[in-house]
């Protein structure tokens, strides 16, 4: 008998041990799916990562597989290894690898859906509930509907409970179907019928012959026009159905008679659902900088360094320096995966890289609907159809034949951390694991890097290029600070701006330039306050106040969702002066309309941004120049280049710096520098401004000159003497549970097992900034390991501790997650 461990989308730490029946025996192998029950009921989609003919378990309790759904595996020997990987690294299970590696148009899952019993096979029916007949009359069509279905339909909140009662009465019975997964893409093409098609005769006659049916006959005359219009005989021309009817104005049904008079063949071709274009441009001669840091990377791969930092200052070209090592990469017959932080970066990456590498450019992302992203897996196995993929974290995950380089762009940025769910991975390392894995060389960019990257660079244990100067020989943008506190004392404000950031926005405008300002909190204002008690209304859910926005006039809790109108009176007094404190892009965005009423204005934050094509149109009018400021958050201030910004304005520097993070000062400092590097990025010199209360702040001081090396020297002197990376290894524990009493026992028990392993290198628990979201209390706890010592051995030990602690019956439900490097 053959078994299949299959690993499960599950966060369970184990596999799953299956029988193989005869029919699939032949053909199973490692890396395909197989449909399995579990449970009760459920259905999944396992991934097969062994086969063997021994089980631990009896014979008769071992499940079958229902059913091979590939004739090939979809999940290779090296992906499965790399899966392996990250769940050891990461401690986590490899079903929740697999849940983030592969698209969700191939994970199929089954749904429980409640269908009516014929009313034959039902029980009594009488002394029903209110709410178990209105469940019944939705289900009444005798169609499956789903729990969500039933509740929308029937406005009832939690309808299980009655449900469950139905189900016991025989009124219903509960079924699980599986969800469609993916499907290729079918278009359906026209061309004319073959009779027609080698001869011009037969279709002049068969156009006269139509001259009683004057519909078809201009159908067919528009297609003839097409083919004329595209310079291809008629014989070749292949157009879709939807471009012939919508240019005929014409229905279906008279498409459908030429078909039948066979005048017009219909051809069904799979398509993509991506647009991949072509390549319109050659590659770009490298300038003489350019030229010098290519030829330092090259060297350093050369003699041996399997990872190199270009450190390359905003606007220096970075890109180029990319394009031609991807070039190189694709002459020795090898693929390249390039890596970004956000999906915002890569809109203006795709176009260029598009510009070059034409449909050989895959891009994966999560913006991408699951069986789109679902394509460009399947092509990358099966077709091996892309050189090179432009891609977020997930991208990592993908299968690569012949990686023959990995390039993480903006290398610095957190957005490369997942952290909720699991796997909490960060798409830097993880592509350093697959680098490894694959012996290819790893490029990091950066304007900016990370206080890690750098010191690894020091010790030699990374090669590294600069690329100083910015491509053209422009200068760097003029950074200014502007005191806040004086501009307070002296009442030179209006609303949130000083008037020297009005002043130089004026003189800006006037000089057909555009303006980009950056303030890192979405929302109108962060909080209500009633004037008379002082009452904030707050998230009944999480432990934080409401955040106004204006153009909905609700308050809205930005962790759980939680919407409330926006009250007219304060809820506790009564009293109708309710005042808003703090403010975000929205009031950014309201202030700048009236200061400026000439200009056009827009903000680019998650609100506007949330549709597919919002960002890209946004994107497209500020190149277009149809927008003269752009408000944003934190998406704006990396990797996208505006040929037309002169000043970049920044609303309130003080909160990136003013954060209870070990790290706060390296993000102000990263985060500021680059959006900077927005302003001034062609002929004339740009202008940075930004307000602060902090001026004389030594952090500021090296932000307007740039000094990463002081930055940088700073930061490592407080990392040392406070036990924080480079020097020491983190992993956090983030401790969960509905009830606030039972925490703080639980960690408590926790942190004092950790301590007699550890000692103080343990630190908490404590409570986070906010302490409670979607009703659940949070603790942290803080484990700290020297670099030198064998971290492996120290999650053995907290993964034995973690279990001991969940296994106790007063703690359950206790939710613990393991963040190894958070952060």
């Amino acid at each position: 008998m053959t078994y299949a461990e299959l690993i499960l989308p599950l966060p369970l730490k184990r596999l799953f041990t299956y029988a193989v029946p005869e029919t699939f025996a032949r053909d199973i192998a490692v890396g395909m799916r197989a449909i399995v029950n579990f449970g009760a009921r459920k259905l999944y989609t396992g991934i097969v990562y062994r086969l063997t003919d021994r089980c631990d378990m009896p014979e008769e309790s071992v499940k079958p597989i229902s059913l091979l759904i590939d004739t090939a595996p979809i999940v290779t020997d090296a992906q499965l290894r790399l899966w392996r990987t990250v769940a050891d690294y990461y401690c986590c299970p490899l079903g929740e690898v697999y849940k983030a590696a592969v698209p969700g148009g191939l994970r199929l899952e089954s749904e429980s859906v409640i269908i009516r019993n014929n009313r034959e096979d039902t029980g009594t029916e009488s002394g029903l509930t209110r709410n178990e007949m209105k469940i019944l009359d939705s289900v009444s069509d005798g169609k499956p509907h789903t729990i969500n279905e039933i509740t929308t339909n029937t406005g009832i909140k939690n309808p299980l409970p009655a449900i469950g009662r139905l189900i016991e009465k025989n009124s219903v019975r509960m079924k699980e179907l599986l969800a469609d997964g993916y499907k290729p893409k079918y278009t359906e093409y026209v061309r004319l019928h073959e009779r027609l098609a080698s001869d011009g005769t037969a279709l002049s006659d068969a156009i006269d012959s139509l001259g009683r049916a004057k519909r078809q006959q201009h159908l067919l005359i528009t297609f003839v026009e097409i083919a004329e219009e595209r310079h291809t005989s008629y014989g070749e021309t292949q157009i879709t159905k939807k471009e012939l009817l919508d240019r005929a104005d014409c229905t279906s049904a008279v498409y459908n008679q030429l078909v039948e008079k066979e005048m017009l063949h219909p051809v069904t071709v799979r398509t993509d659902r991506i647009d991949y274009g072509k390549a319109t441009e050659g590659f770009h001669t490298l300038t003489e900088a350019q030229t010098a840091a290519y030829a330092k990377i090259t060297g350093e791969l050369e003699s041996g360094k399997q990872t190199v930092l270009l450190h390359g200052v905003a606007s220096s070209g970075k890109t180029e320096i990319y394009i031609q090592l991807i070039r190189k990469t694709i002459a020795e017959g090898k693929t390249a995966l390039m890596l970004v932080p956000e999906i915002s970066l890569t809109t203006q990456l795709a176009q260029r890289l598009r510009r070059v590498f034409g449909a050989r450019l895959g891009v994966f992302h999560s913006r991408h609907s699951d069986h789109e992203r679902a394509e460009v897996w399947n092509d990358m196995l099966r077709n091996r159809r892309f050189d090179v993929v432009l891609g977020t974290r997930a991208s990592v995950f993908l299968p690569f034949h012949d990686l023959g380089l990995v390039i993480v762009d903006e290398e610095d940025d957190s957005g490369y951390k997942q952290s909720d769910p699991a796997p909490r991975y960060n798409g830097k390392h993880v592509a350093l694991m697959l680098a490894r894995q694959c012996g290819c060389p790893t490029l990091l960019g950066s304007a900016t890097p990370s206080v890690e990257t750098y010191s690894n660079c020091l010790t030699k244990r990374y090669g590294y290029a600069a690329l100083t100067e910015r491509y053209g020989s422009i200068d760097p943008p003029e950074m200014k600070i502007i005191d806040m506190r004086e501009a307070y004392r002296k009442r030179m404000l209006r609303g949130h701006f000083t008037y020297p950031l009005i002043n130089a926005i004026r003189e800006a405008l006037g000089q057909g330039e555009q303006v980009i300002l950056f303030q890192n909190r979405r929302g109108y204002a962060t909080f209500v306050e009633c004037t008379q008690c002082a009452h904030v209304p707050r998230c009944p859910n999480c432990d934080v106040s409401l955040t106004y926005h204006k153009a909905f006039n609700k308050l809205t809790c930005h962790y759980c969702g939680h919407t409330i109108p926006m009250p007219s009176v304060c809820p506790e007094c009564g009293c109708d002066r309710l005042d808003t404190r703090g403010f975000g892009t929205e009031q950014v965005e309201n202030e700048a309309a009236a200061l400026f009423p000439e200009a056009r204005t827009a903000r680019m934050d998650l609100d506007t941004t949330r549709g597919k094509e919002n960002f890209n149109r946004l994107l497209n009018s500020f190149e277009n120049k149809e927008i003269d400021i752009l408000i944003g958050t934190q998406m704006i201030t990396k990797g996208l280049d505006f040929a037309n910004v002169g000043l970049v304005g920044i609303l309130n520097a003080d909160n990136l710096m003013n954060y209870p993070d070990f790290r706060a000062h390296e993000r102000a400092f990263q985060m500021l520098v680059q959006v900077g590097g927005r302003a001034g990025r062609t002929m004339r010199r740009g202008k940075v401004l930004i307000q602060t209360s902090s001026a004389d702040h030594p952090l500021m001081q090296q932000i307007v000159r740039n000094d990463y090396w002081t930055f940088f020297s700073q930061q490592m002197a407080e990392r040392e003497a406070f036990r924080y990376p480079p020097y020491f290894r983190l992993i956090r524990l983030t401790v969960k549970h509905r009830d606030q009493h039972k925490l703080d026992a639980a960690t408590a028990l926790f942190a004092d097992a950790l301590r007699k392993s550890f000692g103080a290198r343990v630190l908490g628990p404590d409570t986070p900034a906010v302490g409670k979201i979607q009703n659940l209390y949070i603790k942290h706890i803080l484990l700290k390991i020297e670099n030198s010592a064998p971290i492996d051995r120290a999650k053995r030990i907290l993964m034995d501790i973690a279990g001991q602690v969940t296994s106790c019956r007063e703690y359950k439900p206790l939710i613990i997650n393991v963040d190894v490097d958070p952060m």
